[in-house]
């Protein structure tokens, strides 16, 4: 991106004749550095509002000032100029695309004093997307972890930015077009966008989606630090979560940065053993669980979705690996679930010890009477079909545990259909058709888990949920 203030004076048009006299009239200089850059990476949609300000010298008059972004991905619609100082005496008269430089604007800035000024363009523009990472370290008794949060920003935007404040942001929005495609548009469309992405912007602050910085959040910042270091500060608003990376960073086109946003020094956990056929199949699997609050050192933002890495500690001073696993969006007080897969020392089965079939209905149709041939006496023949019955399954879960410590059980059944599902452990409804049982298993230890799942057919099925019943189970 080029950016050049241009100042013209009277007597232009005469003196372009004469070299001479065209060098000593033309007051053409390019625009100083950007004094500040904010980026505000909205990463569920490739888009990234950056507000940049400039210190420029204008004369009284008309002075043009031109904007360029040529090979870029900037979306020429969103290009924005507010003055920061002097508001009341600088006016944009127009904007002017010329037709020969297609990647090229002009303003026409009316200003009623002579002097400097502070003024911010801002804009979209896409390729520049940020993700999240996670590495877990638990101690050998796999009681707590060391927990580092970390982002990682990927610059592919065509334009360099340096010493920029980054604010990353948790959320989803929704955009008609993609900034890519905007910033590919022909000049003769951007007239008839623009107004358009103006109400939008209009829209999205007015919701505080994009609130204005202050001019103390341009500050300038201790970049003396190590860069992996940088602190992440946090704020919320509305829907969304806020990241202020702390300090400035530069990244330049087509390179990436990792930052630490989080440390977590002692988080406590526990592990659980799982059989849900619908989330992980038909398999007992062990789980990490721990929760995004205050007592976990954790708890003050949400966790953006990521790559979590897991190691733990195994004792002989070295780490083994255990998962890579990727986690959703963690919203404060919610759990954060570690699935390890199968633990070849718990196995689990599941073993039907017995099935019959009670509790028969008859649905009589009509009866018949006739004599028998041999002895005179009459018999009646009745007319009927089977129209209900119920089917008895009962089943052990049968759970070894060879590992040194006790394990946490949890079990879901799905059972559609109506059901009376009567177990020796006591079961509770994770919804209308789902039970739920929890058990601890000693080490080195058996556990047979009986129950029974009694299913009314035909006539007898007048519901369809699951009937809790507490009884002992006979095999």
């Amino acid at each position: 991106m080029h950016t050049t203030f241009r100042r013209l004076v009277p007597g232009l048009i005469v003196a372009a004749c004469l070299p001479l006299a065209t060098a000593r009239n033309i007051d053409l200089s390019t625009v100083p550095h950007r004094d500040t850059v904010q980026l505000t990476i909205y990463n569920s949609e490739d888009l990234t509002l950056v507000r940049e300000t400039r210190v420029l010298t204008f004369k009284q008059g008309v002075n043009p000032l031109q904007f360029s972004w040529a090979n870029t991905l900037i979306d020429p619609t969103s290009v924005e100029l507010t003055f920061r100082t002097q508001p009341d005496q600088l006016t944009v008269l127009d904007t002017t695309f010329p037709h020969d430089k297609p990647q090229m604007l002009y303003w026409n800035v009316q200003s009623d004093f002579d002097g400097e000024a502070t003024v911010e363009i801002s804009y979209f523009t896409s390729g520049i997307s940020w993700s999240a990472d996670y590495v877990c370290l638990a101690n050998a008794d796999e009681t707590q972890m060391h927990l580092d949060g970390f982002v990682r920003i990927v610059n592919r935007s065509g334009e360099q930015y340096e010493n920029a404040q980054i604010r990353l942001v948790v959320g989803t929005i929704n955009l008609v077009e993609k900034i890519a495609q905007l910033a590919q548009i022909p000049m003769d469309k951007v007239d008839q966008l623009r107004e358009a992405v103006r109400s939008e912007l209009r829209l999205r602050a007015a919701r505080g989606i994009m609130k204005p910085a202050s001019q103390a959040e341009y500050g300038s910042a201790d970049e003396a630090g190590r860069l992996d270091e940088a602190k992440i500060i946090k704020e919320g608003l509305s829907e969304y979560f806020i990241y202020t990376i702390e300090g400035t960073q530069t990244i330049p086109d087509g390179w990436a940065k990792r930052m630490r946003s989080f440390e977590g020094e002692a988080v406590p956990f526990r592990i659980q053993y799982r059989y849900r056929p619908q989330e992980y199949g038909d398999q007992l699997v062990r789980m990490y669980l721990l929760t995004n609050d205050t007592p976990s050192e954790l708890g003050t933002t949400p966790l953006p979705d990521g790559v979590v890495r897991v190691f733990r500690d195994n004792g002989r001073d070295g780490l083994s690996f255990l998962v890579a696993q990727t986690i959703k969006y963690v919203p404060i007080g919610d759990k954060i679930e570690l699935n390890f897969g199968p633990d070849p020392e718990v196995i689990f089965e599941l073993i039907k010890l017995r099935a019959f079939r009670d509790n028969l209905w008859l649905h009589i149709h009509g009866t018949d009477l006739f004599r028998r041939a041999d002895d005179g006496a009459f018999q009646i023949d009745v007319n009927s079909t089977v129209a209900g019955w119920d089917d008895h399954e009962i089943y052990t879960q049968r759970i070894r545990n060879y590992t040194a410590k006790p394990i946490a059980v949890e079990i879901r059944r799905t059972l559609p259909g109506h059901v009376v599902f009567r177990s020796a452990l006591q079961a509770k409804l994770h919804d209308y058709q789902t039970v739920e049982l929890r058990t601890a298993v000693e080490p080195a230890k058996r556990a047979d888990l009986l129950f029974e799942v009694v299913r009314h057919q035909g006539r007898n099925a007048t519901q369809h949920n699951v009937t809790l019943e507490d009884a002992a189970v006979q095999p």
